[in-house]
């Protein structure tokens, strides 16, 4: 499906004098962008030290899969501790790794983001925490909001198989805790490649605030973080256009 929800709805909304707004809030206000608490931080159990915030030196790397890359790299260019964020394509090959075939849906590519962060500052498992609690409806299957199709899924790739036990075991927590309403869709799965796209979808939320489409679907995730985790939001992004400090 070729950017249905990021044209095709939006459209609508206008012709409609905003009904398509109507729609679309209640389902946000559900999960995430709406929540009047974070998910619970995943836990690590003391005596296991897969945990993959405690060993490495240096940045580390997250790949995760959120519907829309433009909100999630949003979100995470404001979060204390993160070095750079990159929206792209995970999922499939270096072939496909382009947003005229990911965006068709016909690839194994999903839009994703590839976050550097300090472990120093922040952990993999806050970066997990901030991506459940504001970045996404984990529980929508091949979509997020108005966009859907497979490329939209939510899924996070681990790079290491710490990140994959920290990942699987946070998921079994949420849902055991119940704290959605419906069981969580989001797949966990190797990273084999994560491919940055094009240049114009940098930055895009920075670069683009007054686009009805981040004003409704977006806007809303980046507030949620500042009101959710005061102590790990920042005001100024950290920009793909800068070079990372």
């Amino acid at each position: 499906m070729r950017r249905i929800g990021r044209v095709g709805l939006l459209a609508v909304a206008v012709a409609w004098g905003g009904l398509a707004f109507v729609r679309l809030m209640p389902a946000m206000a559900e999960h995430g962008a709406e929540r009047a608490m974070p998910a619970p931080i995943a836990h690590v159990s003391t005596d296991d030290k897969s945990g993959a915030s405690d060993a490495a030196e240096g940045p580390q790397i997250a790949v995760l899969a959120g519907g829309c890359f433009w909100g999630v790299q949003g979100v995470f260019e404001h979060v204390h501790g993160v070095k750079r964020v990159l929206a792209g394509y995970a999922g499939g090959t270096e072939a496909t790794a382009k947003y005229e075939l990911v965006s068709g849906g016909g690839t194994d590519h999903a839009e994703s983001v590839r976050i550097e962060f300090d472990p120093k500052v922040i952990s993999y498992e806050q970066i997990l925490q901030i991506f459940f609690s504001v970045a996404l409806d984990p529980t929508q299957r091949n979509r997020q909001g108005p966009d859907m199709g497979r490329q939209y899924r939510s899924e996070i790739f681990y790079a290491t198989p710490e990140q994959q036990a920290v990942a699987r075991r946070y998921i079994t927590q949420l849902d055991q805790g119940h704290f959605f309403s419906r069981p969580i869709a989001t797949k966990v799965d190797s990273l084999h490649g994560f491919y940055p796209a094009e240049a114009y979808h940098q930055d895009y939320l920075v670069r683009h605030p007054d686009s009805m489409y981040i004003v409704v679907n977006d806007i809303p995730k980046v507030e949620s973080l500042k009101r959710l985790f005061p102590d790990l939001y920042q005001e100024a992004p950290v920009l793909v256009a800068q070079p990372p400090s």
